[in-house]
């Protein structure tokens, strides 16, 4: 990231984080500020950051700044959902199958899982699904199980966290609560990987529910068709 003089002036500094955190791709984080202002202290660059965050608290303002996967993203306020869905109901907007969905709350609760584990719980080999969600950087692979093939173990990303604007795996809602959402297979996903912690109550919308914009009940036919198609091998590597 290139390096620029930090401004002297505040407020000067907080239209510029504003700018920072409205133009990244990725939650901002405050590492990348100081790698960007490097003669600005830390403290600085936070208090920066909460202003801007309480600046878009008043009524008349139609985005707010929540803290995601340990950065800053700028977002619409929940009030004004009904606006947004109407503009991306006309576009054709990929989305995740319900297959990958399934698969990728099974990961999200039991993390680190093997492909054979996943394969026992949903009971459809789901390598071309893992294949899908690797593409799209929101499974990752973590090592091997050391057992007999060491299988690959996949986890979630920090990308997983961003795309549905939680900021840690804390945040997932209750497994219990993923039943509604997803049928029966997500009752698979209900014993957490030691180490991911208590899981906080349910949102209005949950993580892994996507808003419908075609009837579809969130399949993306088009990408996901063959994702449960089987394959020549028993995944142990998948």
């Amino acid at each position: 990231m290139r390096e620029t003089p930090a401004p002297t002036d505040p407020g000067r500094l907080q239209a510029i984080v504003e700018a920072l955190v409205f133009a990244a791709e990725e939650p901002l984080m405050i590492d990348d500020l100081v790698d960007l202002f490097p003669g600005c202290d830390r403290e600085t660059l936070v208090g920066a950051l909460e202003a801007v965050s309480r600046g878009c608290e008043a009524e008349e303002r139609g985005v707010a700044v929540h803290k995601v996967a340990g950065g800053y993203r700028m977002t619409t306020k929940a009030d004004l959902g009904e606006w947004v869905r109407a503009l991306f109901r006309s576009r054709n907007r990929r989305r995740l199958s319900s297959q990958a969905l399934e698969t990728l709350a099974i990961v999200a609760y039991r993390q680190p899982i093997t492909t054979p584990e996943i394969q026992t719980l949903r009971g459809i080999d789901p390598s071309a699904v893992l294949e899908a969600l690797l593409d799209k950087k929101l499974v990752r692979i973590v090592g091997r199980k050391k057992v007999v093939g060491k299988p690959f173990l996949y986890g979630t990303t920090p990308e997983f966290l961003a795309h549905f604007g939680l900021n840690s795996l804390q945040d997932l809602p209750d497994a219990q609560d993923l039943s509604a959402l997803l049928g029966p297979a997500a009752a698979a996903a209900r014993a957490p990987a030691a180490g991911t912690g208590a899981r906080l109550s349910s949102p209005e919308r949950g993580p892994f529910e996507e808003e419908d914009d075609d009837g579809s009940n969130g399949e993306d036919t088009s990408e996901d068709e063959d994702d449960e198609s089987e394959r020549g091998d028993d995944g142990d590597d998948s």
